[in-house]
């Protein structure tokens, strides 16, 4: 008997009634996404320099020397300046990253003066890595910060608009609602895990949270597809019966993506260093939380509105925990 692949394990059929516990995921997920909300404004959203401002430094050395990127982050954090970022660039004479320019940026905290700021920074990473030349200073201002940070915003409004765009034409209006909840629900929890882990919101956390947007709708639309395919199979069976045989249908699938996604996530929070630790953190989340979604804020609500089926049916809306199963 063989163990591998591992996905043998997993029952290839399973019977699980997801909707008879909706009434209680939903009283969870309603206290979370408050907790969240409110967690977003007190203590509020741990900024890093793309959205609180800062300062940033060209680090460089002589061609065909290597800046060590970690030691320069690892000099400038015992600094205590918040947020520190550290990217390597191209060289300007040559237009080759070789290794040997980098650009860093850090926060300057509020009351200390920016030059002996500067000064310290390039001190520390100095003693760490020997002697580098330093230029290109630049301060990016508050206002330029807040823009950014609107911009963000803005973009994960958007995406959110498009996604409930499309489902409304590939479904229904109702299928539409139930993906734009499961969207808001997975987007307003990430924020919670962002502020109750303290992690730095930034450029990185934006792209993550766009990239949970995706998944979640990803996962969704496969389970509406399969609900949409059995409500045109199944015409006089009881909605709920029908939601529960359609998301135990694709349980499996919806294990299988999300298992592999997170163990690659794993990977890349251990060994991608500090820089990628809080976006892997957020994603993984992210993920998890968008197959839950999928199952208990996305289908739930299809349930309680009501859909057509065959075309000619209504099918009436039912009341979560009311009706009872044959």
């Amino acid at each position: 008997m063989t163990w591998w692949p591992l996905i043998k394990v997993l029952p290839q059929k399973t019977n699980l009634h997801f909707v008879k516990y909706a009434r209680y995921a939903a009283v969870l997920s309603v206290v979370l996404c408050v907790a969240s909300i409110v967690g977003c404004f007190v203590p509020g959203l741990n900024m890093g320099i793309d959205f609180r401002g800062g300062a940033s430094l060209e680090v460089s050395k002589p061609a065909g020397q290597v800046i060590q990127l970690e030691e320069v982050r690892d000099a400038v954090s015992k600094l205590s300046l918040g947020d520190v970022q550290v990217q390597g660039i191209a060289r300007l004479d040559t237009n080759v990253q070789d290794g040997s320019t980098a650009i860093v940026k850090f926060q300057v905290p509020d009351g200390k003066d920016q030059t002996q700021v500067v000064n310290e920074v390039e001190t520390a990473i100095t003693a760490a890595t020997g002697q580098v030349a330093y230029s290109g200073v630049s301060v990016v201002g508050s206002k330029v910060s807040g823009e950014l940070f609107t911009s963000g915003l803005l973009a994960l409004g958007v995406a959110i608009a498009l996604m409930f765009a499309y489902i409304w034409f590939r479904f229904e209006p109702q299928f539409g609602f139930g993906a734009v909840a499961g969207l808001l629900h997975d987007v307003i929890l990430t924020f919670g895990l962002i502020v109750l882990l303290r992690l730095e919101f930034s450029l990185n956390m934006v792209a993550a949270i766009l990239t949970v947007i995706g998944y979640s709708m990803n996962d969704t639309v496969v389970v509406f597809d399969r609900l949409r395919e059995n409500l045109r199979k199944y015409k006089t069976l009881p909605l709920r019966d029908v939601i529960d045989l359609s998301l135990n249908e694709t349980l499996t699938r919806t294990i299988i993506t999300g298992v592999t996604a997170v163990m690659v996530l794993a990977a890349l929070a251990i060994f991608g260093g500090e820089a990628l630790f809080g976006f892997s953190i957020a994603l993984m989340f992210g993920i998890i939380i968008g197959t839950y979604s999928s199952i208990y804020v996305g289908a739930p609500i299809i349930l309680l509105w009501g859909v057509k089926r065959g075309g000619t049916e209504e099918a009436k809306p039912i009341k979560l925990g009311m009706a009872s199963r044959p």
